[in-house]
């Protein structure tokens, strides 16, 4: 039986990062986009590698490598961005993350779901709601309304309200001409 606090079959979206699988639940995954240029925002974190024009919104990509602390992969055909929505203070933020594949959507039951161990993780355990097992792969269910601070989400907000839509067209019209 699952102490994971996470009730009924949820639907989440699993995502590797290095050779580790990450799992979001669905609900808070807006789109996958195919790997597209970011523009860089300058006084940003590092892991904030920049925005990306969705349809006319700006939307802040951030780097969970950096923010977890692991290697920085190459990127490559399988590199996509999940737009997610974050919940902070009630509040709605949309972010991209980078993830080295995106797998698949899978059904997982709370049975197959435990708390995140008190020791021997690597993150922190703020961060996951839940350690899930599929066959006989771990996934590290992310409680990504977490994962960034309020002064980070501060930094991304800033952004977001800041006037960058010239800095992407500006980046747009540059990627035509050549």
């Amino acid at each position: 039986m699952s102490d994971s606090g996470i009730n009924g079959t949820s639907q989440y979206l699993t995502f590797k990062l290095g050779e580790e699988v990450f799992a979001l639940d669905v609900a808070q995954v807006r789109e996958v986009l195919d790997l597209c240029p970011i523009t860089k925002v300058p006084g940003t974190p590092d892991f904030m590698r920049g925005v990306i024009n969705v349809r006319g919104s700006v939307v802040p990509v951030m780097d969970l490598h950096l923010k977890f602390g692991l290697r920085e992969e190459e990127r490559t055909l399988d590199t996509r961005i999940i737009v997610m929505e974050l919940n902070i203070d009630d509040d709605i933020c949309v972010v991209g993350t980078l993830a080295d594949s995106v797998d698949e959507v899978i059904d997982l039951d709370p049975s197959r779901i435990e708390s995140p161990p008190r020791i021997g993780m690597r993150w922190r355990t703020d961060f996951i709601r839940g350690i899930g097992k599929k066959d006989e792969q771990f996934l590290i269910i992310l409680n990504i309304d977490r994962v960034f601070s309020n002064d980070e989400l501060a930094v991304v907000e800033a952004v977001e309200s800041s006037d960058v839509a010239e800095l992407l067209e500006d980046d747009e019209a540059g990627a035509a001409a050549e």
